[in-house]
């Protein structure tokens, strides 16, 4: 960006004048009033005054060894040792036209790449995927598209809501109540309609309720046919989730669910009582 590239200038000269002095501190920001230029810098002043020097002197000796012509069409010392810089309509349009060829100059590379790990958007099965969930879908997918673009290293990851004890009201519902029709045409509904006809049914029936607690026992021990009415949950579930995502440009590259990790609690619990 230009005007990275006139404070990288800046701070050339100045560090050919003052070997000591603080780089970093040297900044250039966008001049609160149009007439005085493009853009400014004050970090002069902070600089003479703690060399015992005339900051409007200092500013004017800077100015002198700056070679911004490529971009400035002046650069003009201001009030008390202001640096004011003045752009060529010329880099700036040049600027514009190769960003708009899309070579990304409006975004500075970060330095130190890092890797880092997003989690978002972590849909329920069986459930349809509500405002919250597509909020955190697309704030962690721009995070993810802006970090990338950043040179960062980015995991994206989908924690999909696969376990819990809502799945022994589900399994009662499939097993008793599910119109097989229904879920054919829309798995999502069907799914919702059985969690919620149990649901109610559980909070009138302690009988119910004991029902839906040995389906998830089951479900928790390996059962067969718990397990195989579980995955097809899952599957159908994931394709609404794909379809949506797809739809959107949403990519992952890891997609676990919460029962990834059933197999390795046994071994943190021990780990943690022990």
């Amino acid at each position: 960006m230009i005007y990275r590239k006139i404070e990288q200038e800046l701070q050339l000269a100045v560090s050919g004048i003052v070997s000591d002095a603080n780089l970093e501190s040297i900044q250039i920001r966008p001049c609160p009033d149009p007439k005085f230029g493009d853009y400014q810098t004050s970090a002069l002043m902070a600089i003479a005054k703690m060399r015992g020097e005339n900051p409007r002197q200092f500013a004017q000796e800077v100015a002198a060894k700056l070679d911004v012509r490529q971009w400035c069409d002046k650069v003009e010392v201001a009030g008390p040792g202001f640096l004011n810089f003045t752009l060529k309509m010329s880099a700036v349009e040049s600027m514009v036209g190769s960003a708009m060829r899309g070579e990304h100059l409006f975004f500075q590379k970060a330095g130190h790449p890092r890797t880092v790990v997003l989690d978002f958007s972590s849909p329920n099965v069986a459930k349809p995927m509500h405002v919250g969930h597509i909020r955190s879908t697309i704030l962690g997918d721009s995070l993810a598209r802006t970090l990338r673009l950043l040179g960062h290293r980015v995991i994206a990851d989908n924690h999909i809501g696969d376990w819990g004890t809502q799945f022994g009201k589900l399994i009662v519902g499939w097993k008793q109540h599910l119109d097989r029709a229904a879920l054919d045409a829309d798995p999502i509904a069907e799914m919702e309609r059985l969690y919620r006809l149990v649901n109610t049914a559980c909070e009138n029936d302690a009988a119910v309720l004991e029902q839906a607690r040995q389906e998830l026992v089951r479900l928790q021990s390996g059962d067969p046919e718990n397990l195989a009415i579980w995955r097809e949950m899952i599957a159908l579930s994931q394709v609404q989730f794909d379809a949506i995502y797809g739809r959107l440009g949403i990519r992952f590259d890891y997609t676990y669910g919460e029962s990834h990790y059933n197999p390795r609690l046994k071994a943190v619990v021990e780990e943690l009582t022990g």
